[in-house]
Formats: C-alpha cells, sequence, structure tokens
C-alpha cells in the first residue's frame, strides 16, 4: 500500500470524528498534490497525534476529513537543545531543516556578540514552515520546539538539561571523553557564531556549568558542527536502531 500524504495540523483540530484542515496545508494537498474528495490522508498534531483520515471535501479555503484511525507514537530521540548562534545569511535556515531530520527536541537561536541578525519580516513564520516540511519529509510524527531568538545570558538561564556542552576549537577535552555511558537525560549543546565566542562570553558560558569540548582536528562551520554532534548523540543514545515507522498501516479497527 502506497505512503499517505502527511500533514501537520493543529491539535485542537483533531478531536474530534471529523477534521477541518485549513491554511498551508490544505494549499500543499489540493494545490500541489491535486488531492481530492476520498483520498486517504495521514494527519499529525506535532506532539505524538496521529489519524488516518478519508478526504470528503476539499475547496480553496478549507477541506474537511473523517477520521478513521487515530493512535498515538512515541518519539525515542535524544533530548537535546541546541542554542545555536545565529549564523549569516540563511544558514540558520539549513540547521533548522537538517537538525528536524536528525532528532533535535529544541531549537534556540542566540544572540552573541558576533551575530548578525537581520531585520526581516515574517522570519518565524518562515522558520515553523521549515521545521513543519523538514519533520514531514522525515516522518517525524512530533515537531520539535522553536524558541524566540535570545541573548546568551538569557537563552543560557533557561537551560535545564543536566549535560552541557559548548563547542569550542581551544578546549583541550574531545567530545567523547565527556559522553557519558548511558543516556542523559537531555543535552544542552551551544554552538558559537563564525569567529567564535568572544573571552568575555567564553567566561559566562562556563559559569552556566558547560563543557568546552572540541571536535578533532578540523574546524566545522557553525551550519555543520551542531548538526554533526546531532548525529553522534542519535548514534550512542537515540532512535537510530529503531526500525523506521510505517504508518500507513494502520488498521482502521484502531478508531476508538
Amino acid at each position: 500500500m502506497a505512503e499517505l500524504h502527511r500533514f501537520f495540523v493543529p491539535a485542537d483540530s483533531m478531536n474530534g470524528d471529523v477534521v477541518v484542515i485549513a491554511g498551508e496545508p490544505v494549499h500543499h494537498l489540493r494545490t500541489v498534490l491535486r488531492l481530492g474528495p476520498g483520498t486517504e490522508v495521514l494527519l499529525l498534531d506535532g506532539q505524538g497525534g496521529c489519524c488516518r483520515a478519508r478526504l470528503d471535501t476539499v475547496g480553496r479555503e478549507q477541506a474537511q476529513a473523517t477520521v478513521t484511525a487515530r493512535w498515538t507514537v512515541a518519539e525515542h530521540p535524544c533530548p537535546l537543545r541546541l542554542l545555536q548562534a545565529l549564523p549569516k545569511g540563511d544558514k540558520f535556515d539549513l540547521v533548522l531543516q537538517k537538525g528536524t531530520e536528525l532528532g533535535i527536541t529544541i531549537f534556540q537561536p542566540v544572540l552573541s556578540g558576533r551575530s548578525l541578525l537581520r531585520q526581516e519580516t515574517g522570519r518565524s513564520t518562515r522558520w515553523q514552515r521549515i521545521v513543519r516540511e523538514a519533520a514531514r519529509q522525515s516522518r517525524r510524527p512530533r515537531l520539535p520546539a522553536l524558541e524566540p531568538v535570545r541573548s546568551l545570558p538569557e537563552a543560557l538561564s533557561l537551560v535545564d538539561e543536566p549535560l552541557r556542552l559548548v563547542l569550542w576549537e581551544e578546549s583541550a577535552r574531545p567530545l567523547l571523553e565527556v559522553l557519558p555511558p548511558q543516556a542523559p537525560a537531555g543535552v544542552a549543546l551551544l554552538v558559537g557564531p563564525e569567529g567564535g565566542f568572544a573571552a568575555s562570553e567564553v567566561a559566562t558560558v562556563r559559569a552556566g556549568d558547560f563543557l568546552p569540548v572540541h571536535l578533532g582536528p578540523r574546524i566545522l562551520r557553525t551550519e555543520t558542527a551542531g548538526l554533526a554532534v546531532a548525529a553522534v548523540l542519535q548514534f550512542l543514545y537515540g532512535d537510530w536502531r529503531q526500525a523506521p515507522h510505517h504508518d500507513h498501516i494502520r488498521p482502521v479497527a484502531a478508531t476508538p
């Protein structure tokens, strides 16, 4: 059976037996995919809730679908908060896209002394759209959290993960040396901007109980470094050893 097309919809819209689909998802299913009444789709609330549904009507502004099965998918990545100092241009778009695919749990964009933040209308909306599309494409049942842009001290004050790492090329400790044998309850990873952190910023980070680590002899770009560590953590502690989800084979009998 072919894979069902997947769409993220607001969680409260999935409470009843009939789901109203509006906004970007209805544009995608109507204009891009050209799906019509009778087509079965997979609806996700971004929190692990899944509905198999049959399209009843497809209009210009909204579509309606009847739920035929309902279930919840648990996600088991290594909980990772990525504190990413904002890089130049649109490089953070790449971090969001690939980081979502790799299972990053929380994205925290950070303004450091060497970050450049362009005044851009609709930036937050675009970032959210990138995250949703990456989660849809990678068959991820939960959407990662995307926090507002914060200063470095403010972002550090919100960290509650027990294992806290900062990538710093001047560190004498390799990443592997500080990773515990058992999966930590959560990891916070801080990645600096192009040019790295200023000395005063490094002192602030260390005061927040972050361990400076390096990634070997090569210097990775800021948009690459966090993704590399995310892949390592997924391999060691995350869900890379689990079988892929096959959501389309859920039986209709799953409806309560």
